[in-house]
């Protein structure tokens, strides 16, 4: 029966997965759960939502309204989010009626980056050297402790690199002025001189067995993803021990769901955490046109109780995003014609109404026989699509 508390076994087709969170992770999980058979509800302060846009229900409210989040949980079977910056209080207040995975203690933890590490170095888990900062005076401090460069961060509410600044030289505070009160508490950390980031996804379910997508090499452009790799082009013991991270860390926070485990390879190979993410990730999309089970098919076998998937990736696959940028480019019209000419691709668009300078809009996969070959298949289909 929809909403009853933590129902044992497997849940069947016409079950409802309520979704925290209406953006085009949400959206693509709920794609994902609707071809095997499921219903979707989603929570979210926008009615036409990318996820909203293929749900079964959706419930209008703010993140923090408890009594929405209750409501949610009484019309699903199960629960998930679909980006960590969620209220936690409300999420948690779910997850007493309907079962919630990842759990709320894994969302607290994620979403704090001073818990994070605090969590990942309690394990052993490498991360760069860092540093709580409260006041000015514990920044002027870190930062003769460190050593620089540095980089600053809000504790909270960060991602696509909003609420950081990169330190070259030490200054007299105003980095911390310039960030002071966006969070709760900021971080200071050592800058890792990185060679390439890489992050892998970890699927673990209810009992504890575990199964990690490939590596996925990952560049950026202005702190935001632009391209995911996949395989990686690094050497197979550093796929091993970027996969071992991975498992460890999903294992270490009790995870039920996904994690995505966003890393540093440094100048001498060794593995570097730099950020968590438990639920889909971004660099993960390549799994839909590259692997025999998606980062969402996995999701949705895991809250449903059903057996993981392969994660066998047949030949690779890059994956790159769609910005806002993109309709700029083309006055509004991208060509999707010219850019679907190219052999092997696959679009994805999220049903964004207003595409803005460095908005995801939505991506591009492409798959081929060669790394060099996916490549450039991917940035040649995104060139024709800005009508360059």
């Amino acid at each position: 029966m929809t909403g009853e508390p933590f129902q044992s076994g497997p849940l069947g087709p016409g079950s409802t997965i309520g979704i925290i969170g209406g953006g085009q992770l949400g959206r693509m999980t709920a794609i994902a759960a609707r071809q095997m058979g499921y219903r979707i509800a989603v929570l979210d302060p926008d009615a036409a939502s990318p996820c909203a846009q293929v749900a079964d229900q959706v419930v209008q409210a703010s993140y923090d309204d408890r009594d929405a989040a209750r409501e949610l949980a009484r019309i699903s079977d199960v629960l998930t989010y679909e980006f960590e910056n969620v209220d936690p209080d409300a999420a948690e207040a779910a997850g007493e009626i309907t079962r919630l995975w990842p759990s709320g203690s894994v969302l607290r933890t994620a979403q704090n980056r001073v818990l994070e590490k605090g969590a990942l170095n309690r394990h052993g888990l490498p991360t760069a050297d860092y540093r709580s900062i409260e006041t000015l005076d514990e920044y002027l401090a870190a930062l003769k402790d460190l050593g620089g460069p540095w980089v600053l961060k809000t504790a909270t509410s960060g991602y696509d690199g909003k609420g950081q600044i990169v330190i070259q030289e030490a200054d007299d505070g105003d980095a911390f002025r310039e960030l002071e009160g966006r969070s709760p508490a900021l971080i200071l950390e050592r800058f890792v001189p990185f060679k390439l980031e890489m992050s892998v996804i970890c699927a673990r379910n209810a009992a504890g067995q575990m199964v990690t997508f490939p590596p996925s090499e990952n560049a950026h452009e202005n702190s935001i993803l632009d391209t995911s790799i996949v395989p990686a082009r690094i050497e197979p013991h550093v796929a091993e021990r970027a996969a071992d991270v991975a498992r460890s860390v999903a294992e270490a926070l009790d995870v039920r769901g996904l994690i995505s485990v966003e890393m540093f390879l440094t100048q001498d190979d060794e593995v570097l955490i730099n950020e968590l993410a438990p639920r889909p990730h971004n660099s993960g999309h390549y799994t839909i046109e590259g692997c025999l089970t998606s980062q969402f098919e996995q999701l949705v076998r895991i809250l449903c109780g059903l057996p993981m998937g392969s994660v066998e990736l047949p030949q690779p696959t890059v994956m790159v995003n769609l910005l806002g940028d993109v309709w700029e480019d083309a006055d509004g019209r991208p060509d999707w014609g010219d850019a679907l000419s190219v052999p092997g691709t696959s679009l994805h668009l999220y049903g964004k109404a207003e595409a803005r300078v460095g908005r995801k809009m939505g991506h591009i996969t492409a798959v081929a026989d060669s790394v060099e070959k996916a490549l450039h298949r991917a940035e040649l289909a995104r060139k024709k699509a800005r009508r360059a």
